[in-house]
């Protein structure tokens, strides 16, 4: 991926914030037949080895996890709020008439090891896990106890987990840090009109 400098994201608490705010991660392998993607909702711990964990889970259909046996190298891409800057937008632009459109968006490239978990013990945990993250703002959050033991037995048997221990995170923000003041937060206040609030509070704070 092509960083410049100031567009380069190292900080640990921005990378996790990227992947925890959108974790539904693109899993890139490569084998015998080539590239592959898969896109799949992760957990992230990153409390877990040097630069954390992701955990997942694939269709038992799906061969990535035939393919990619465990020791595989891999990438997972988390694509964070993203979205396109017109050059109108910039105060300056009206002075100078000298922008151009841009895209801005946040990126994280975690690489890593996997491992295939083909036990019932893990994708039952790994399950329940990612179910009470994402059902915990609904009004009547669903679990696994809601329906028949046979039925959520037999769905987890159609599923492997997989683990990817990470050893690397390349993160990019490409949030206007390259322009004026007043044509970065210019930019920010356009785009949270428009509906793109998450975009626009990252890039409102991006001179900090």
């Amino acid at each position: 991926m092509y960083i410049p400098p100031h567009f380069a994201e190292t900080r640990p608490e921005e990378l996790h914030r990227i992947i925890r705010g959108h974790p539904l991660g693109m899993l890139v392998t490569h084998d015998a037949a080539g590239l592959d993607a898969n896109h799949i909702p992760f957990e992230f711990d990153p409390a877990q080895g040097e630069h954390g964990l992701l955990t997942a889970h694939v269709a038992r259909a799906n061969d990535v996890w035939q393919r990619c046996p465990g020791g595989t190298p891999v990438m997972v891409i988390f694509r964070g709020a993203e979205g396109y800057v017109s050059p109108n937008w910039y105060p300056s632009k009206h002075e100078t008439h000298r922008q151009v459109p841009t895209w801005n968006y946040e990126v994280v490239h975690a690489h890593g090891v996997l491992t295939v978990r083909d036990d019932e013990q893990f994708v039952r945990g790994l399950v329940a896990r990612l179910t009470r993250r994402h059902e915990a703002n609904e009004p009547k959050p669903w679990k696994m106890g809601d329906s028949e033991r046979e039925f959520i037995d037999g769905m987890l048997r159609n599923i492997v987990g997989i683990e990817i221990a990470v050893t690397s995170l390349v993160g990019k923000s490409k949030l206007s840090q390259n322009k004026e003041t007043r044509d970065r937060i210019g930019a920010a206040d356009a785009l949270d009109a428009r509906g793109k609030g998450e975009l626009a509070r990252v890039m409102g704070r991006a001179g900090d």
